[in-house]
């Protein structure tokens, strides 16, 4: 009797959802809402000063109310890093709808439909990212939520990639073995290491056609999972 079809975890941002530069939309909707005028540069100076600080920080975001106070926050550091005649123009608060419109996420054209075509095939699908609780809420808006089995967040478990506890919990959550489980993602440092501490066959995400460690199986989209001769079956 042949094994039935091993788990495939896979990462968000940069697998399966992506935003645009988020500076000349964040320029534009400054100009359009507040009134306020910057440049390009100092656009994207500020968004590099609110990034840093959203990624050292997201784990706290673990519920609807953790995550409101750190989009604030958030929006507090984008406005100190802005111009002092833009920065005294508006508030934090009402920069963070402003913020939010300014990342816009979006699927990678084939996620959708690979993830329908692995279900097909019977493979337990989760999602395994670092991310906060809004993580759901991308997913929804995506139309990735309903392809998609289990979903496992850095800050809703505690623990982040490259520590294997994310994906352990997926696969406890999936009900399936390590063993004949994949993780897809984009990073090394994180995806890779997670995988293989957790006894899971890394898949590598190379869109921009970089090589990948020694021994990691590498993909230029996620169609490459579904091409022969190493589609997952």
């Amino acid at each position: 009797m042949s094994a039935a079809p091993g788990a495939v975890l896979l990462d968000a941002l940069g697998t399966l959802v992506t935003f645009a530069p988020p500076a000349p939309r964040l320029r534009a909707l400054l100009a359009e809402r507040h009134g306020v005028g910057v440049t390009l540069d100092e656009a994207q100076a500020a968004m590099r000063a609110e990034i840093a600080h959203y990624r050292r920080h997201h784990d706290r975001a673990v519920d609807a109310a953790s995550l409101a106070a750190l989009r604030r926050e958030c929006a507090a550091v984008l406005r100190d890093a802005l111009p002092p005649a833009a920065r005294d123009a508006v508030s934090a608060d009402a920069l963070v709808p402003t913020l939010l419109d300014a990342i816009a996420f979006s699927a990678y054209p084939e996620a959708a439909e690979v993830l329908d075509a692995l279900r097909g095939r019977g493979h337990p699908l989760a999602v395994v990212s670092n991310w906060d609780v809004s993580l759901h809420g991308v997913l929804r808006d995506t139309g990735l939520a309903g392809r998609v089995d289990v979903v496992v967040t850095s800050a809703e478990l505690g623990a982040a990639k490259p520590d294997p506890a994310p994906l352990r919990a997926a696969l406890r959550a999936l009900g399936a073995p390590a063993a004949g489980a994949r993780h897809v993602g984009d990073t090394p440092s994180e995806d890779v290491a997670a995988a293989r501490a957790a006894g899971v066959e890394p898949v590598l995400v190379v869109r921009d056609g970089a090589a990948p460690p020694p021994g990691v199986r590498a993909i230029r989209d996620l169609r490459g999972l579904l091409d022969a001769p190493a589609a997952l079956r």
